[in-house]
């Protein structure tokens, strides 16, 4: 079925051609042929009578064809109708070639070797013509060229004499030599149209396979998300009491329990953490904020930050840095950067890391040499994609989820940073990062990142918090507590509309779950509010949403944005930096 429907697709293109093809060729043979007609009546007027039939045949004929090409053109049809159009076409390429040829040889007197000389190569002129209109439909071509030169023919060899003979031989060779011509015309014409619907047939299983890879890429973002959400409620209520314990007095060995419990929380939150940048990039809500500024402030944030870690595994870890400005976002550089450093000091296990960098013409070249067990060049594409890690089949945590590199190239490209990488296995390896030089008197000043500190001074007032885990109602209302707050908590807005009814102060601040029940989201319940108190409460968003379109909406609230699991330091210096905007 398949093979039938690429044949029909071919011939009915043939036919469609033709039938493009015919208007023009039809209007100037009509012309050609009445020029010579009247050509024929000036030299002898005798001819008169018959030719006005011949032209009157000429025009019926031409204008029955081009009604039928009017016809065809108006409606578009199935390919597999090709055949009923191309034997009308043909048809008419039949009853026009012989309209032609035999109304010719009629209209000749005898002996009139003058008449003989104009009429022949006007039927030469048509064939010639017709080899480019209708060579596409061999069967068109063939039978209007045979139409057109019987008669003809046979009248040259029926003259008997040797002049007659002759030409009648010279035809016959000039038509096998226009027949050869024409076929291998429409040869290639076919194979071209081959050609094109194979390439439109590759470009449409292309288009195919590309819209099945992108919905398997939404299916499996669609999946992570609503998974890291499920997963990251009971994580971030496990953050919660287990910040809520380590402010009780307990003893060393309980204190070390939790301590190892808070452990494997964080190492939880960087998991999500990575997941919630990677669906960040995919989602397009990333700011980039370009700006002039020196490197090495920013570099060596990430040099100090890593520094401990890189002793413990008694690697040296230097940096050689100039004094030098660039133009990028330096938030998301200094993240590329960490990102890379990070892996090569987890990935080496003797030796040592090296941050350096050199000019290349307008662009400053900074790179990350390692002394680790080198990548392959078969998985030097693959250490970019998603949890994919070299030389750790047994998912070893240490080493990371396999997300750093993913979000080094989103952010590169991001930033149209030209990223690069050269290893040999055994031998360690090179990330290179290329970003423009900046020129000095554009540079601003970038501000040292200290780790979020949670202010030691106790807090005071209320705080609404809600969302619809009971869990994190709990915790949440444990750890306040215990940080000095006074808490109601509920599962939707309406609930907490009757927990406010009977309270005697107003909020200092609203924590809400970005997605509550029944498709009641945390905007709004702040919207509703701060509308029943007829104040502009200060207020955040926790979500557990790593849906791009969640992500979107959310940051487009305009309120702060946290995500679960929210590191205990973290969520007490944003509450802090919140409830300075209202008195306690």
């Amino acid at each position: 079925m398949a093979a039938t429907a690429g044949i029909d697709r071919i011939r009915a293109e043939q036919v469609r051609t033709i039938y493009r093809n015919a208007p023009p060729g039809l209007l100037m043979t009509l012309v050609a042929v009445s020029v010579m007609t009247g050509a024929f009546v000036y030299i002898e007027p005798s001819l008169r009578d018959g030719a006005v039939i011949f032209i009157l045949v000429m025009i019926v004929q031409t204008v029955a064809r081009l009604l039928l090409q009017r016809t065809y053109s108006r409606v578009p049809r199935p390919d597999s109708d090709w055949r009923r159009w191309g034997r009308w076409f043909t048809a008419g390429t039949v009853t026009g070639g012989t309209s032609i040829g035999v109304g010719i040889i009629l209209l000749l007197p005898a002996g009139n070797t003058q008449l003989e000389l104009l009429a022949l190569p006007v039927i030469f002129a048509v064939i010639s013509g017709a080899v480019g209109a209708f060579a596409v439909f061999p069967p068109a071509f063939f039978l209007f060229f045979g139409a057109i030169s019987w008669a003809p023919i046979v009248w040259l060899f029926t003259r008997g004499d040797a002049l007659h003979v002759t030409i009648g031989f010279l035809y016959i060779l000039w038509f096998v030599t226009v027949a050869e011509v024409a076929r291998r015309s429409g040869r290639d014409f076919l194979e071209t149209l081959r050609l094109r619907f194979e390439n439109q047939d590759l470009v449409g299983d292309l288009r195919r396979e590309k819209a099945v890879a992108e919905e398997a890429n939404a299916a499996k973002s669609r999946f992570l998300a609503a998974a890291s959400h499920d997963l990251r409620q009971p994580v971030h209520a496990l953050s919660l009491f287990v910040a809520a314990a380590q402010i009780q007095p307990i003893n060393p060995e309980t204190r070390g329990l939790l301590d190892h419990i808070d452990d494997s929380v964080r190492s939880l939150g960087r998991l999500f953490g990575g997941l919630l940048d990677i669906s960040r990039l995919d989602a397009g809500v990333v700011e980039v904020n370009r700006m002039a500024f020196a490197v090495r402030p920013v570099i060596h944030n990430v040099f100090r930050e890593l520094a401990a870690q890189a002793e413990g595994k008694d690697l040296q870890l230097r940096m050689r840095v100039p004094d030098v400005a660039i133009h990028s976002d330096p938030l998301l550089f200094e993240r590329i950067v960490r990102n890379v450093v990070a892996n090569a000091v987890a990935y080496t296990t003797n030796g040592g890391v090296l941050i350096g960098c050199r000019r290349r013409g307008e662009s400053l070249r900074i790179e990350i040499w390692d002394t680790g067990w080198g990548i392959a060049p078969a998985d030097q594409v693959q250490v970019f994609e998603e949890f994919y890690q070299v030389g750790n089949p047994e998912r070893d945590r240490t080493r990371g989820v396999g997300l750093g590199l993913a979000i080094v190239k989103r952010l590169t490209t991001l930033l149209d940073h030209r990223l690069e990488l050269r290893s040999t296995p055994g031998r360690g390896s090179c990330f290179a990062v290329e970003v423009p030089i900046a020129a000095t008197s554009d540079v601003h000043p970038v501000a040292a990142q200290a780790e979020s500190l949670a202010p030691v001074q106790r807090g005071a007032g209320l705080i609404l918090v809600l969302d619809d885990e009971l869990t994190i109602q709990i915790g949440m209302k444990t750890l306040l507590e215990g940080w000095g707050y006074r808490v109601l908590t509920a599962g939707s807005g309406d609930e907490m509309l009757e927990a406010i009814a009977t309270a005697a102060e107003a909020p200092r601040l609203i924590i809400c779950d970005y997605r509550l029940r029944d498709n009641e989201t945390g905007t709004a319940v702040v919207e509703r509010l701060r509308s029943e108190f007829n104040d502009d409460i200060p207020a955040m968003l926790i979500t557990g949403d790593t849906a791009p379109d969640r992500i979107r909406e959310a940051e487009a609230s305009g309120l702060l944005l946290l995500h679960k699991p929210v590191p205990n330091g973290k969520l007490r210096a944003a509450i802090a930096h919140l409830t300075t905007l209202t008195p306690a």
